[in-house]
């Protein structure tokens, strides 16, 4: 399934450290990696409809988390990783601070969900990255990405730090977004 990244998983080394293991240049945290190491098969640059807000505080870059939200205005600028379901659940377990495979009915939920047709939003669990979003599909190839659910306490505004929007620009960029998006105006 193609996972439409719009943070800091943008950028490829960044998400190396979640696929890997390790800690992304900047940051403060060290991820154990997927249990399924194997890079991406493909990456894109996508559009998403919607928009995407900074709240919280990151544990990793310091100031504001970025999120989805698929009724915002305005289209979200992404990059796709052609991942495996089971790399996904365990990119969403590390994003809640788990250890990869430590929630086997994630993976079976996740892939259900997958299965499905069509756009939606499918909330996994009360974590702040614990919605699935599905998009569309890409070549037949379902879209999805996960958020905060919309009544999170993560949604109040929070500036993000400049490493962070410096990590999602350079993202953006390797996949051809071009210079449109500087941390400046992300």
């Amino acid at each position: 399934m193609w996972y439409a990244a719009y943070g800091s998983n943008t950028e490829a080394a960044r998400f190396d450290c979640y696929l890997r293991g390790g800690c992304p240049a900047g940051g403060a945290r060290t991820h154990p990696g997927c249990r399924d190491t194997s890079a991406p098969v493909d990456t894109k640059a996508l559009w998403l409809p919607g928009s995407v807000y900074f709240a919280g505080s990151s544990t990793v870059w310091g100031g504001g988390m970025a999120f989805y939200d698929p009724a915002g205005s305005g289209p979200v600028a992404a990059r796709g990783w052609l991942i495996t379901v089971q790399q996904l659940a365990d990119l969403i377990t590390q994003e809640m601070h788990g250890e990869p495979g430590s929630r086997p009915d994630l993976e079976r939920r996740v892939l259900a969900i997958v299965r499905r047709s069509g756009e939606g939003v499918h909330r996994l669990g009360t974590g702040r990255y614990e919605t699935l979003v599905t998009t569309r599909s890409l070549d037949g190839t379902p879209v999805v990405t996960f958020t905060a659910d919309r009544a999170h306490p993560h949604r109040e505004r929070t500036r993000p730090s400049p490493g962070y929007l410096t990590t999602i620009a350079a993202g953006l960029a390797q996949v051809g977004h071009g210079r449109a998006f500087t941390p400046s105006i992300l």
